[in-house]
């Protein structure tokens, strides 16, 4: 199995950058993993030049989109970590995810458009989301993004996703009970909520693992 894994956090040690840590800590021992931060990554900002319709990858060379467009082709699953800013991912993972329109066939028609893939497409994705907010719908739109990328990718395709909530410190999700008690306290929230959070954050983390033992 290839799994290619890219981690949107620009803070080492964040939320979602832990969740991914416990998703490949699962994974098969011969799985081949390669992991990115995508705020290292050199990659251009796609153009919206649709000459990926002609060449069939995209037209920006001399960046790491050329190598890392390979791995995702050869892979068999594709992760995301990210956490949520202003209600979507990081400047970094945007700029990956719109590099994805190098896969597509774009055709404009009158009454929208039709996206179609260059190769075919057999693959597992997971998002792995940390939000401050205590609410899941300030990720919509990054769900909805990736719920079009697998509907446009083809039907052979699947995602799974956590989007874990009110996780604002960075390493909150491995906080125990005490010092989660004391941030909510910093953070002008009730100290009763880490009982139960305390219980969700190792949830979360377990469930990173049980969808790696999974794929």
């Amino acid at each position: 199995m290839k799994i290619t894994a890219f981690e949107g956090s620009p803070r080492k040690n964040g939320n979602s950058s832990l969740l991914l840590d416990a998703f490949l800590e699962k994974t098969a021992v011969d799985a081949v993993v390669k992991r990115y931060r995508t705020d290292e990554l050199e990659l251009k900002p796609c153009r919206g030049c649709l000459m990926c319709n002609v060449l069939k990858h995209c037209a920006l060379r001399k960046d790491d989109w050329e190598k890392l467009s390979e791995q995702i082709l050869d892979s068999d699953v594709v992760a995301f970590a990210t956490p949520i800013y202003f209600h979507h991912t990081t400047s970094s993972m945007k700029k990956l995810l719109d590099r994805f329109r190098s896969f597509l066939h774009v055709q404009i028609t009158e009454d929208g458009i039709i996206h179609k893939t260059h190769q075919k497409w057999n693959k597992k994705f997971i998002l792995l989301t940390a939000h401050g907010s205590s609410s899941v719908e300030d990720a919509a739109s990054l769900n909805e993004l990736f719920d079009f990328i697998i509907e446009t990718l083809g039907p052979e395709n699947s995602i799974e996703r956590i989007n874990a909530v009110r996780l604002a410190v960075r390493g909150q999700i491995g906080f125990d009970l005490q010092q989660l008690e004391k941030t909510y306290v910093k953070l002008g929230l009730p100290a009763y909520l880490a009982v139960e959070d305390s219980k969700k954050n190792a949830e979360w983390l377990a469930t990173a693992g049980y969808l790696a033992e999974n794929l």
